[in-house]
């Protein structure tokens, strides 16, 4: 545990000087992948966002998965399909945080398509999700970052991480 610590320490002094874009200017754009946490399967989502204020972002995301539920000793597969918009407000310049951190808090609504077999006798439907999320991105250079998200509402509910690419 002590070796974590300081490579994780060593690390933060070797990249505290980076000079990443956090948060995006206005017209900035930036890709976000990863898996998310849910209690139905391990969703994948992949997003795009792009900075409209100083401290704001809107973007879109696209999520996946599949699970397998078993009743009466029966499997049935489902998949759920997400889209999702969201807006986020940074607090970088508020809380003067260094440039190679990113905090933010947003809102999100988004529509999923639930499938499932013909035959599946669960109540599974698809719908409407509105939600919120504050997450964090650290970025390892100005272009490249890992990204961890808590929330609910969207169809990765529970949280996700990931990486982040600015375009």
């Amino acid at each position: 545990m002590k070796r974590i610590l300081i490579l994780v320490f060593v690390v933060t002094l070797a990249t505290a000087s980076l000079s990443a874009q956090c948060p995006l200017p206005v017209g900035g754009k930036q890709v976000n992948a990863g898996i998310g946490l849910s209690g139905w399967g391990l969703p994948v989502y992949a997003g795009f966002d792009v900075g409209v204020h100083r401290d704001i972002t809107v973007g879109l995301e696209g999520s996946f998965r599949s699970y397998i539920e078993r009743i009466n000793h029966v499997n049935y597969t489902n998949s759920i399909i997400g889209i999702t918009g969201n807006g986020n407000y940074h607090f970088n310049t508020l809380l003067n945080i260094p440039s190679q951190w990113d905090f933010y808090a947003g809102l999100n609504l988004g529509f999923y398509i639930w499938s499932s077999p013909a035959d599946y006798p669960g109540t599974h439907a698809s719908g409407v999700g509105l939600g919120g999320q504050v997450g964090g991105r650290y970025f390892l250079n100005k272009n490249f970052g890992l990204n961890l998200e808590l929330g609910g509402g969207s169809t990765t509910a529970g949280g996700k991480f990931g990486i982040t690419f600015i375009l």
